[in-house]
């Protein structure tokens, strides 16, 4: 039998599993994981289901300022990650990232009502908000709008655009939060 390597019988090749290349892919990917998990805010990390040593590991990567220490903790924390359920992880990440669309989705529809409620002196926007949103108070949101357009006028009310805003925010976060219940 000749021990030329073309001759070897192709099954010694399917049984070794995946190549080095893939493996090398799969440890990517999770530190791709890994730097995403790093760099969500510290409460968005703490509702994750980590080990506490991934957990450890993540606050320590935030505290490394070197970058090819901060690389080679990456490799760490990939290692780390292949013992979790890393689907799940993705899930969560993934909600993350549009939880932060939805939450621009919602300032911005906040700095629309107050445009028009700011522009609207005839009260048709103040009734079509008070529609969209009927919990709202709207003997507080006139007195706010009446605050806003004194401000404008003088230095006398500086924070009323903002108090504005959060209020109509407020209200349009409990609008759609009642909504999903």
């Amino acid at each position: 039998m000749s021990k030329d390597p073309q001759t070897q019988p192709e099954t010694a090749e399917q049984d070794e599993g995946p190549s080095k290349t893939q493996l090398k892919r799969e440890m990517q990917a999770l530190q791709e994981t890994g730097e995403r998990l790093a760099n969500l805010k510290p409460e968005q990390r703490a509702q994750l289901p980590i080990s506490d040593s991934l957990a450890a590991a993540l606050e320590e990567h935030g505290r490394l300022r070197h970058r090819e220490a901060r690389r080679r903790h990456l490799q760490y924390i990939g290692k780390l990650i292949r013992e979790e359920d890393t689907e799940r992880l993705q899930r969560q990440l993934d909600g993350f990232a549009s939880g932060s669309s939805e939450d621009n989705r919602r300032q911005q529809l906040g700095e629309r009502w107050r445009d028009q409620l700011l522009a609207d002196d005839s009260n048709q926007a103040l009734t079509a908000f008070t529609g969209d949103f009927p919990d709202s108070d709207v003997q507080h949101l006139r007195n706010l709008l009446r605050n806003v357009r004194r401000a404008q006028d003088s230095d006398k009310y500086p924070g009323a655009n903002r108090k504005l805003y959060r209020y109509l925010r407020e209200q349009i976060d409990l609008q759609e939060n009642a909504d999903l219940l």
